[in-house]
């Protein structure tokens, strides 16, 4: 008799064993993070300061070219910490505390932005306070020279997002540009902070 039919009825066993000795194995290859699209600026949680009022709209949302020509210096308090500057910022600091995070931003825009009235009403919207009217500002604002540079202070308190919230903010005419400087957070840490912001005002000067 042959061995010819005896070795092909046992190749499939050969086979079938094989198989079961081989470990099959699969894995989930991890996605790829979404690419950065070029020229995107980073996000942010707060609306900039400084951008020409327009009924409330905030500079989030509103193309609005930054200022060139002359700069300014300052010294920012130990205490504060330094974030990205992003697209439309000159310079951007966290203040931290126990009740949470405020953000001290600082911008530049050419001419006179819509005017102080106008950027001080919409700094005042921005934490649900009415706007002023042309002879309430002097009462509500303070004036104040620090070398060639004469700029005007606010001080607001009013809520934000459901919690109390304050607002400090200057603003000086430089050349052709108006800057502007807000710490906006909770009420009683910007409160805490309005000497460091004070100190952190006198310490500005033509680059």
């Amino acid at each position: 008799m042959s061995p010819r039919p005896f070795a092909y009825a046992a190749l499939p066993l050969l086979l079938l064993a094989g198989c079961k000795d081989r470990e099959i194995t699969a894995y989930r290859a991890p996605k790829d993070p979404p690419p950065v699209m070029p020229g995107m600026p980073p996000s942010s949680g707060n609306p900039e300061a400084g951008a020409p009022a327009s009924s409330g709209q905030d500079m989030a949302s509103t193309a609005v070219p930054t200022a060139s020509g002359e700069e300014l210096t300052w010294t920012a308090p130990a205490q504060w910490t330094v974030k990205p500057a992003g697209a439309m910022r000159k310079g951007s600091f966290a203040v931290k505390g126990d009740d949470g995070d405020a953000d001290l931003s600082i911008t530049a825009f050419p001419g006179s932005t819509g005017g102080l009235l106008a950027n001080i009403n919409r700094w005042r919207g921005q934490i649900g306070l009415p706007p002023l009217a042309e002879n309430d500002l002097a009462a509500n604002k303070v004036h104040l020279d620090v070398g060639e540079l004469h700029l005007d202070v606010v001080d607001f308190a009013g809520t934000a997002g459901g919690k109390p919230t304050r607002i400090l903010g200057a603003v000086a005419p430089v050349g052709d540009n108006t800057w502007f400087f807000k710490l906006m957070g909770p009420d009683a840490l910007v409160s805490r902070e309005k000497p460091a912001f004070m100190e952190f005002i006198h310490t500005l000067k033509p680059r």
